[in-house]
């Protein structure tokens, strides 16, 4: 495997580490059936199957990605719309989906969908992009000069007025978009996770994440945006 690969498998390994941390303090018990939606190469999926000892499926639909089944095991990858997913009702305790949402057409219905398998009283975390942002791709596994030329496009779709998934921008959604459409969807009161997630993924700098918090630059600074919870009967 090339220097950069390793590279971009370490970050993507890291990240997961700190995504399972955080719902090891949301889940109420330990996950039997999971179902990452969006999920990529399939390393994220196998990374929490390992995690928690859950069956655990991966679904994601034509993309850039190639799945790695070695990389997932034992996760089972499918390729699948999440916008119809074929499971029965109520098949999962867990959803998990980790910046997926911003691409799917209709995210609605995958959000609709996502809520029919979920068990209830089971519980989901949804992750997109921060659609307020400044800047965003920071700890992005690319090259550098990916992620100016990846702000730039940005910059240059909200000077268009274009800044929205639906215009292709990837935008993501704001904290309160992500809150609104998860109670729309799984009912209850969903959580923001998003310092939780920051804080273990920058463990080494807690004390710097802590001031970001305080002085809620966080809305502007944090690059993407978590919300958990549990699915209403």
């Amino acid at each position: 495997m090339p220097l950069t690969s390793e590279f971009d498998e370490g970050i993507k390994e890291h990240k997961t580490d700190a995504m399972i941390e955080v719902l090891r303090t949301v889940l109420m018990e330990s996950p039997s059936n999971i179902l990452v939606v969006g999920c990529g190469s399939g390393a994220e999926a196998g990374g929490l199957a390992r995690a928690f000892g859950a069956t655990t499926i991966g679904i994601d639909i034509e993309s850039e990605f190639k799945f790695d089944h070695a990389a997932a095991y034992p996760a089972t990858l499918k390729m699948m719309d999440a916008r119809k997913l074929e499971f029965p009702d109520a098949t999962f305790d867990l959803v998990y989906s980790f910046h997926a949402l911003e691409h799917i057409p209709d995210p609605k219905k995958a959000l609709s969908e996502m809520s029919r398998v979920l068990r209830p009283n089971s519980a989901y975390l949804i992750g997109t992009p921060n659609k307020s942002r400044l800047v965003g791709y920071l700890g992005s596994p690319t090259s550098f000069n990916n992620k100016i030329l990846w702000n730039i496009n940005d910059l240059k779709m909200r000077l268009l007025g274009r800044w929205n998934n639906e215009a292709g921008a990837h935008a993501g959604f704001t904290a309160t978009e992500l809150h609104k459409l998860c109670a729309q969807f799984f009912g209850g009161a969903p959580r923001s996770v998003s310092d939780l997630y920051y804080r273990a993924l920058y463990h080494r700098h807690r004390t710097a994440v802590d001031v970001l918090i305080r002085t809620r630059l966080k809305a502007i600074l944090y690059p993407c945006v978590y919300v958990a919870g549990h699915r209403l009967p």
